[in-house]
């Protein structure tokens, strides 16, 4: 009898097991990204001065891009935005202004399906959408008048932009290890490796920047912990600081005087 009983028990959990499985294989897209789609013909009315273009990448993907501008005459550089998953551009754009006050354009990228951009969200369209705005911006802009900025989910991207390009300076604001390892610590049970549609391995990208790294981490972030952040601390290289917000939680990083002053440091 208790043999049978095991046994019934086994075979739910490994039924449970299973489902769960399947659930986050299917649905994992929809779990990691909240992206808000806008009509092309719509208008953000941002406050600040800006441009719109499309970079196109294939019959179906478009990815949608804001260029906040500042005016030519005391323009210092362009710093490529990649932002977090939720929403559109429209969510992110006030921070636009933490660069444009220091004489930087700010050159906001939308992935597929979030604003105005189109296509397939795969982790290699991302990275292609990311080069294509770095080789957009090459054509005004020298590659140490370049910063690349990742937030959040963007970070993933932003690093390996950098990995692969040269740049003024690659700041990452609560990034992670690596995808697989920041679910790890919830789905250890399953072979993420195999399981997860995007990996973003920040570890794998980080030793091959060539330029100052700067990397922003609260002590309070609910969303990516920063016990999984500070894991990259090791990979940086003489020059490069992972700069700690004591009580920073995922969203107000930019509030703190600690990362504007070093913003501001490293746009003079």
């Amino acid at each position: 009898m208790k043999k049978i009983t095991f046994f019934f028990y086994l075979k739910i959990g490994l039924l449970l097991y299973a489902l769960v499985g399947s659930v986050l294989f299917i649905l994992q897209d929809h779990l990691l990204f909240h992206p808000k789609a806008v009509e092309a013909n719509s208008s953000y009315g941002f406050t600040q001065p800006y441009q719109e273009s499309m970079i196109p990448l294939d019959a179906n993907t478009k990815f949608h891009v804001v260029h906040f501008t500042v005016p030519d005459s005391i323009r210092k550089g362009v710093v490529l935005y990649f932002h977090g998953n939720q929403k559109n551009i429209g969510r992110y754009a006030p921070y636009a202004e933490l660069f444009t006050r220091n004489k930087y354009e700010v050159w906001m990228i939308d992935y597929p399906k979030f604003g105005k951009s189109t296509g397939d969200l795969t982790e290699e369209n991302l990275y292609e959408g990311a080069l294509q705005l770095y080789m957009l911006a090459k054509i005004r802009f020298k590659p140490d008048q370049i910063i690349v900025y990742g937030k959040s989910i963007g970070t993933g991207i932003a690093a390996q932009l950098a990995s692969t390009r040269d740049c003024k300076a690659l700041l990452l604001e609560t990034p992670y290890y690596s995808m697989q390892s920041l679910l790890g610590k919830y789905l250890f049970m399953y072979p993420l490796q195999q399981l997860l549609h995007f990996k973003f391995p920040t570890s794998e990208y980080l030793p091959k920047v060539i330029a100052p790294i700067r990397i922003f981490h609260g002590t309070d972030d609910g969303v990516i912990p920063y016990s999984n952040a500070k894991k990259l601390a090791p990979l940086l290289k003489k020059g490069d600081a992972f700069i700690t917000i004591p009580e920073g939680i995922h969203n107000n990083l930019t509030e703190s005087k600690i990362m504007q002053q070093e913003l501001n440091k490293l746009m003079q």
